[in-house]
């Protein structure tokens, strides 16, 4: 399916009925292989956008998966450390070596780990994150974006992509919505659970629980990906920052 190497209808089935880790323990082999892996188009246009803020330090890939990040975060970095749950995806990230296109010779490391419990402190200057929070209930949130900010150092950037929802007059608005219902409907009568929620991250609620959690927020549009009928991005960068100092908070 989606290519000669990539998954069968068979195998992406029986991961659908696995858990979340198992899932992309089982997708790993082939996952590059997929639409899921985020295109390079994305990537580009994220370190674009990143790079008159750097360079940075010590950068952390959040729900790294086989690695796609190290494209952005190499040239920016001295350091980078992928975190994912899945050991699976975590050997593809090992095997792969370093993304084609990094030229920053950061050194590399990778972390198997369950973001939902960050095992960091105060390590990091950039953190990205590249196609994962459909994976997080929206209760989850909240947890997940504090140990981020717990594993930035003071001034550390928090940055990931969000696409703008479709139109209710595209067919992609009740192709989500579908699959969302689907998914929905799986998780209902089948254990254990596979989260997976195209339409569970509305950037009005994540500005909400990232400033919450103690960061300030901002966002750039991604222009590469055009505006839509009103004007507005297709496609944000959103920019979370750890305040210097608990005081800053509160302007």
């Amino acid at each position: 399916m989606f290519s000669p190497q990539g998954p069968s209808l068979r195998e992406l089935a029986v991961q659908a009925l696995s858990s979340v880790e198992h899932g992309y323990d089982l997708l790993a082999p082939k996952f590059d292989q997929t639409p899921f892996r985020t295109p390079d188009r994305v990537l580009d246009a994220v370190a674009e956008a990143l790079a008159p803020l750097g360079p940075f330090g010590d950068g952390l890939d959040v729900c790294c998966g086989t690695g796609a990040g190290l494209r952005v975060l190499e040239p920016l970095c001295r350091t980078v450390t992928g975190v994912d749950f899945s050991a699976g995806m975590m050997a593809a990230a090992r095997n792969a070596g370093r993304a084609p296109g990094g030229s920053g010779g950061a050194d590399v490391r990778w972390v198997q780990a369950d973001v939902r419990a960050m095992p960091f402190t105060a390590a990091f200057d950039l953190a990205l994150s590249f196609g994962a929070f459909g994976h997080f209930l929206p209760a989850e949130r909240p947890g997940l974006f504090a140990g981020v900010l717990r594993s930035l150092r003071p001034g550390g950037l928090f940055a990931f992509p969000v696409g703008a929802p479709p139109p209710v007059t595209s067919p992609w608005h009740w192709a989500l919505a579908g699959f969302d219902a689907g998914m929905r409907v799986r998780n209902l009568l089948w254990r254990p659970p596979f989260v997976m929620y195209y339409r569970t991250f509305p950037l009005a609620a994540v500005r909400d629980d990232l400033r919450r959690a103690g960061f300030l927020v901002g966002s750039v549009p991604l222009e590469e990906f055009g505006r839509r009928a009103d004007g507005s991005p297709r496609c944000r960068l959103v920019l979370a920052r750890r305040p210097d100092s608990p005081a800053a908070d509160a302007r």
